[in-house]
């Protein structure tokens, strides 16, 4: 039952901490656009001669 005392305290600090991170990244614009990066890779680069 001591053991509770401890596992209890850590879990609901991990999980607020997830939650920090997580709205972090949504603030910082992590997750705006996740089907544009998966398909940019498959575009061509222009020539070098375009791109001056």
């Amino acid at each position: 039952m001591s053991l509770l005392v401890y596992l209890l305290p850590l879990a609901l600090a991990l999980g607020a901490a997830w939650v920090a991170v997580f709205l972090w990244c949504m603030r910082k614009g992590q997750f705006d656009d996740p089907a544009g990066a998966a398909t940019r890779i498959l575009q061509d680069d222009p020539p070098a001669d375009e791109i001056r």
